[in-house]
């Protein structure tokens, strides 16, 4: 079994379980709408549509967020989430970095760091991306993650959206 919501960090990031207390500042962060414009739910940045993604983390038991150890402050938010012991694999998702620590490598930093954990029990690890979200899926497939296929998700009180599965396998991130 997998510890979903662990404390993980490094020199500069923290990621520790997201808690209902955590709504107010994590909007705060979500209500960029630059954030979501190639997101599949590009109205995520709305009090109403955030609540219900929000939920959503908290329903998951699997949800992060992302810390800056320098400010203190939320700088967006990720999670783990359909473990799938049969097939020795688990979803990382739901992510998204505000606007300010963009190209500063917080997005990569947050992945390794949820990677290392997760390749310690599973074999693979999925994304699903948003067919239109070109920015994550280059960032996906700069660690290493390849395209599978694509698929119809719905995330959490939303209706189906065309995704793209990314798989990473644990052999090959513990090559890089």
């Amino acid at each position: 079994m997998i510890n979903l919501q662990p404390i993980l960090e490094n020199e500069f990031i923290r990621l520790q379980p997201l808690l209902q207390d955590d709504f107010e500042r994590l909007y705060a962060v979500a209500a960029d709408p630059l954030i979501w414009e190639q997101h599949p739910n590009k109205n995520r940045y709305q009090r109403d549509v955030f609540q219900t993604y929000f939920e959503g983390a908290m329903e998951s038991k699997g949800a992060l967020l992302l810390i800056d150890k320098q400010t203190g402050e939320p700088a967006g938010s990720s999670r783990f989430y359909d473990y799938n012991e049969a097939e020795n694999s688990l979803l990382i998702g739901y992510t998204f970095v505000a606007r300010k620590f963009w190209g500063k490598g917080y997005n990569p930093a947050m992945k390794a760091l949820m990677l290392d954990h997760a390749f310690q029990v599973v074999d693979k690890v999925l994304f699903h991306i948003g067919a239109n979200n070109t920015r994550s899926q280059i960032a996906i497939g700069r660690i290493g993650a390849v395209k599978q296929k694509e698929i119809s998700v719905a995330y959490h009180g939303e209706p189906e959206k065309l995704n793209f599965e990314y798989v990473l396998e644990k052999q090959r991130w513990l090559q890089k």
